[in-house]
C-alpha cells in the first residue's frame, strides 16, 4: 500500500505542476498582452476595406480621396473600376494587417496591409493617404501577391 500511495502522490503532484504551469502561462500572456492603437489613417484604411468587402460602395468612396471623387462620376463607378483593375484580392479578403508605415510629410503616408484572400492567398499592399480636409483619405495602393499560403 505504501508504494501505492508514493505513486498517486507523484501523480498528483504532476497533475498539479501541470496546472499550475498552465495557470502562469496563461496569466503571462494577459500581462504582455497589449491593446493595439490604431493610427487615423490605419482606421480609414480598415474602414474602406471592411465597405469593400461588404459591397458597399458609398463606404468604400467615402474614404477615397480628393482625385478619386472628381474622377469618377458616381460610387458604383468607383466600385466598378476597382473591381476591374485588378483589386478583388483586397474586396474579397479574409483578414488584414498593418505592417510598416512611412510618413511622407505632416499629411501623407505610405502604409503596408497584408492580406490572406479566400483562398489563403497573400498578398501586400502599399495604401498611399493624405490628410484632406475630411480627415485621412486613401489616394492610390499598389497591389502583389506574395509566395506562400496564409493561415
Amino acid at each position: 500500500m505504501g508504494l501505492f500511495a508514493t505513486g498517486l502522490r507523484l501523480v498528483l503532484a504532476g497533475v498539479l505542476a501541470a496546472f499550475l504551469t498552465i495557470g502562469m502561462e496563461a496569466r503571462a500572456q494577459d500581462q504582455n498582452t497589449e491593446t493595439v492603437t490604431l493610427e487615423p489613417w490605419q482606421s480609414v484604411i480598415t474602414s474602406q476595406i471592411e465597405a469593400f468587402r461588404t459591397k458597399d460602395a458609398a463606404g468604400a468612396f467615402s474614404y477615397a480621396g480628393a482625385g478619386f471623387q472628381v474622377a469618377f462620376p458616381s460610387a458604383e463607378a468607383f466600385f466598378n473600376a476597382i473591381v476591374t483593375a485588378g483589386y478583388a484580392p483586397i474586396m474579397d479578403s479574409r483578414s488584414h494587417s498593418f505592417g510598416k508605415f512611412q510618413k511622407l510629410g505632416d499629411k501623407a503616408v505610405a502604409q503596408e496591409v497584408k492580406f490572406i484572400g479566400t483562398d489563403q492567398g497573400l498578398y501586400s499592399a502599399i495604401y498611399m493617404l493624405a490628410e484632406e480636409a475630411n480627415g485621412w483619405r486613401a489616394q492610390g495602393v499598389q497591389l502583389a501577391k506574395e509566395a506562400g499560403v496564409g493561415i
